[in-house]
């Protein structure tokens, strides 16, 4: 059975088409995700290239082959900028229409305009570059781990492979001359390869927003919304998994007087001296350490694989840089910080270290502030 190939342009222009009516609907419920915007402009103009391409032979050929093309590599580049946006870069929009801008100035040399053979090799570069920069783009955002994200570069990838091999398969084995251009195999694989491409950039990008979304909505829940931290119960989940795994000294920060912090200054700076405590804290921790506030000015840090005499030398280090925080329009305010030590030992469970390091931290704060207690020195000036 054989397929008109200008049917199968106009099926593939009319799938382009909804699935760009898709990504706008989608955007309008979700306007934040201005990616979703560029992809649905791509598959509109798409769309209408694909048309203009069946059209073969029933417009003039400086519509059908000249804008029609020309409106095809424009969706690529849409499809390139639509990627940007979604990694928080700057769409680069010029750029996304330079390949279709220099197709039109190309149609005007008639060398070119005249040779297929050079259509079709500058067509198919454009779109491998930009196929290409898309697949690099959503690849170098793979810190972000989002299930779908290896699937959307494979189908980027794909379609950009497939334009790159017709390269050297002109050049091997160029159209006859005088061959009607649809009457071509590389139309018909063309698309298929459209509608393939469609299909699954709709459901893997469509994936990706959503799982951003999710991801999101899981940080919001388990991160304290003023110092970015986590939570309590995030803090506690992340320190009970930790210690199932290995040893560790648990920190419970207390900041002094801080009370009167707000009632002096105001609850302004007293939310920039939590910022700032945070932020000092993460600074000069180190890597795998993990820190929560558990509510108000106490904050909590589970530090893995070290011994008493390191989470000490630790404790003493951010005690004593804190106390040094000078703001230079507030020369009155003076901060400082009591931490409680405990050291996690096998069998000895979450809830019973916290009650250790809060023995710990109440000695350091009934023995004057501004200073570290360990839970067994605690325990036996008790004793």
């Amino acid at each position: 059975m054989q397929l008109d190939p200008a049917t199968l342009l106009i099926v593939s222009a009319a799938t382009t088409l909804l699935v760009g009516a898709l990504f706008l609907a989608t955007w309008r419920q979700a306007p934040e995700s201005r990616s979703l915007a560029f992809w649905g402009a791509a598959h509109f103009v798409g769309a209408v290239g694909s048309a203009g391409l069946a059209l073969r032979g029933q417009i003039p050929d400086l519509v059908s082959i000249g804008v029609a093309n020309a409106i095809v590599l424009a969706a690529y580049g849409l499809i390139w900028s639509g990627v940007r946006s979604f990694e928080g870069l700057n769409p680069r929009v010029g750029w996304a229409m330079a390949g279709a801008l220099v197709w039109c100035a190309l149609c005007f040399v008639p060398a070119f305009y005249d040779s297929i053979v050079l259509r079709i090799l500058y067509a198919s570069a454009v779109a491998t570059l930009y196929c290409g920069a898309a697949t690099v783009e959503i690849w170098r955002g793979r810190d972000e781990r989002l299930a779908s994200r290896i699937t959307a570069a494979a189908v980027l990838g794909l379609h950009g492979l497939f334009y790159c091999v017709r390269i050297p398969s002109t050049l091997l084995a160029p159209p006859r001359p005088g061959l009607n251009p649809l009457a071509s195999p590389w139309v018909a694989i063309l698309c298929f390869m459209t509608l393939l491409f469609s299909i699954a950039s709709a459901f893997t990008f469509m994936a990706l927003v959503k799982e951003r979304a999710e991801r999101k909505q899981r940080i919001a829940a388990s991160t304290d919304a003023l110092t970015g931290v986590r939570n309590r119960r995030a803090f506690a989940e992340a320190a009970q998994a930790a210690m199932t795994k290995q040893r560790g000294a648990l920190l419970l920060f207390d900041l002094d007087r801080f009370k009167a912090v707000n009632d002096v200054h105001g609850h302004a700076v007293g939310d920039a001296v939590l910022v700032g405590f945070c932020a000092m804290t993460a600074s000069l921790l180190p890597r795998g350490a993990l820190l929560g506030r558990l509510g108000g000015e106490e904050f909590a840090c589970f530090l893995p694989e070290v011994s008493p005499a390191e989470a000490l030398a630790r404790a003493e280090g951010l005690r004593h840089t804190f106390a040094q925080l000078v703001v230079p329009e507030l020369p009155d305010l003076r901060v400082s910080v009591s931490i409680g030590i405990a050291q996690a030992r096998d069998g000895v469970g979450f809830e019973t270290l916290m009650l250790r390091a809060d023995a710990a931290l109440y000695t350091a704060k009934h023995g004057g502030r501004d200073r570290v207690a360990v839970a067994e020195m605690a325990a036996a000036r008790a004793a």
